[in-house]
């Protein structure tokens, strides 16, 4: 048996050990890689030994026949990521990014914090797949006024102003393009922010929307999602609660339905 080989079977043997005995049960060799990927997936997500906050999270493991599709955005992305894998379910796999992706600041550290933690080589046995379609939006959080941690848009700072932003999406499509040259590219508009967000005002998600159609207009070839416009006229019906910018079950869910119907369109 070579060497490399033998290191591995004894690797995964004992990751089995750390996991769960009821992993190998069967012995079966070609499960190890899975294995790996989902510990260091829930390590990279902080959910080992924890309740899934949400299925968002939840380890998929990509599959040979099927084409691959990446999900990045905040917590409004990760309350339809789930509506979407189950809505694809069988004609895609639908992975998002392990975390609330934030600001624009924070897109292409993510991206490679993950790339390095999960594909090859930087994971020996891990992922080793091109991604079919990115869909990925920014701007909820840079809209946002800190004091501290804390949101305050009559003391706080704004994350991102509309100049930094637009910097910050144009250095991002360049990103994609140049590290997944055959990913086909979606960018989802940001939702409404409404009237008495304590950290928000009123009407900004308007404003840097626009700013982003400035950018991507020299990207013609990245689809737009226009999330906003689809989300505006059901905001009422949609919205957990006066001055909140997440939404209910209904909403989420529909919101799933539009990116799945979008992604779908793509594959």
């Amino acid at each position: 048996m070579e060497r490399k080989k033998f290191i591995r079977i004894i690797g995964c043997g004992a990751l089995g050990i750390t996991l769960a005995p009821a992993v190998f049960a069967k012995g079966a060799y070609n499960k190890c890689n899975e294995a790996l990927c989902k510990f260091t997936w829930e390590k990279l997500c902080g959910t080992i030994g924890n309740s899934y906050r949400t299925n968002a999270f939840k380890y998929v493991h990509p599959k040979k026949d099927l084409p691959n599709v990446f999900i990045y955005g905040d917590s409004i992305s990760i309350a339809y990521s789930s509506a979407v894998r189950d809505i694809l379910e069988g004609k895609a796999t639908v992975i998002r990014l392990f975390k609330n992706g934030g600001s624009s600041n924070d897109f292409i550290s993510n991206m490679d914090t993950m790339h390095k933690t999960m594909f090859q080589p930087g994971l020996a046995e891990g992922w080793d797949f091109k991604w079919d379609v990115i869909h990925f939006n920014v701007g909820l959080h840079d809209l946002k006024y800190l004091k501290g941690k804390n949101l305050d848009k009559k003391n706080g700072k704004q994350v991102s102003s509309i100049s930094v932003y637009k910097d910050n999406l144009e250095k991002i499509c360049s990103y994609l393009k140049i590290n997944f040259p055959k990913a086909r590219l979606i960018f989802a508009t940001t939702t409404p922010v409404p009237k008495g967000e304590k950290g928000r005002f009123e009407g900004d998600s308007v404003k840097y929307n626009k700013a982003a159609m400035e950018v991507l207009g020299n990207h013609p070839d990245i689809i737009i999602n226009d999330l906003y416009g689809y989300t505006k006229p059901n905001f009422e019906a949609w919205v957990q609660g006066p001055g909140n910018v997440h939404y209910n079950e209904l909403g989420f869910n529909q919101q799933g339905e539009k990116v799945a119907q979008v992604i779908r369109e793509c594959l």
